[in-house]
């Protein structure tokens, strides 16, 4: 099998692994699917990621491809072509992995401007929502974002959260006067193309010299939630050359880095909501820190 004959019949793909007349190796990919580069006949190598048992949820493999062929749409950050989307894997062409740079992270910010630029219809996505395991309201929104952000993106986790025991009472309130004061940490823009689940894992920095993103949770949001997420876990490499070449493409509103925690807090629960306590702490610091601004 080569690509051009992939590309024609790629429901094809399965069938010719489990017979293995396709060479694949396992590679690192990720917490929630499993991750393999394919060689082809004709020497192309694709990125493949499957669910690790049993079925995936239902559109889960669709959803990220529609996702990543809409941020392509803008022609800005680099972004994996989609080659095979199907209900139980998707298959991206091969990027090989390079140093991160101060010359690729001043490229990275003013791109990732442009692809905020690119704007949504609305706040949410045509397709439904998945980040990371869990399922993501996408229900498209005309907004406002504030009261949109605290029922779609904190609520939903903030209620699963607690529900598990991950969160403490006190952490749940600390995040319910976060939700209830939302309107007043700005969010009058028009929605943005976002990518969505922005954490620095999720910025493959690629030897040809330039930054790619991968594995979004794409759809119409505020550009601030990106950019507050590359700073979660240590931080992207060179990330105040990242966000300096962004204002200046696009300036930020004034404020922003006083409301880093409020967008940050999204993704602190997901982690909470899907792999437990560990993520207790950044939760109730992150909430305790929007609440002081």
């Amino acid at each position: 099998m080569d690509l051009a004959y992939l590309r024609a019949h790629p429901q094809h793909l399965p069938t010719f692994l489990t017979h293995q007349r396709i060479r694949e190796t396992p590679v690192g990919g990720g917490d929630v699917c499993t991750a393999s580069r394919l060689t082809l006949d004709d020497g192309t190598s694709l990125f493949t990621k499957t669910w690790p048992s049993g079925s995936a949820p239902e559109h889960f493999f669709a959803t990220e491809a529609a996702g990543l062929q809409w941020l392509r749409e803008t022609r800005t950050v680099p972004i994996p072509e989609v080659i095979v989307a199907l209900a139980d894997m998707l298959a991206l062409e091969w990027i090989d992995s390079g140093p991160p740079s101060v010359t690729a992270a001043e490229r990275f910010g003013r791109e990732l401007a442009g692809l905020h630029r690119g704007g949504a219809e609305s706040f949410g996505a045509r397709w439904p929502g998945f980040i990371g395991p869990l399922a993501q309201d996408n229900t498209p929104s005309a907004g406002p974002w504030g009261p949109w952000f605290a029922e779609r993106r904190l609520r939903p986790y903030l209620k699963i959260s607690a529900d598990s025991g991950a969160l403490s009472a006190a952490d749940v309130a600390a995040v319910e006067q976060v939700i209830l004061r939302i309107e007043g940490y700005g969010g009058d823009e028009a929605p943005a193309r976002i990518h969505g689940d922005l954490w620095p894992g999720n910025v493959l920095w690629g030897a040809g010299g330039r930054a790619w993103l991968v594995d979004p949770a794409a759809h119409g949001g505020h550009r601030e939630t990106d950019l507050a997420q590359l700073a979660l876990f240590g931080g992207a490499p060179h990330l105040e050359t990242i966000l300096r070449a962004y204002a200046e493409e696009w300036p930020l509103a004034d404020g922003w880095r006083e409301r880093v925690p409020v967008h940050q807090l999204h993704l602190l629960l997901v982690h909470a909501a899907a792999f437990g306590g560990a993520y207790r702490g950044a939760v109730r610091s992150t909430a305790d820190a929007a609440l002081r601004n």
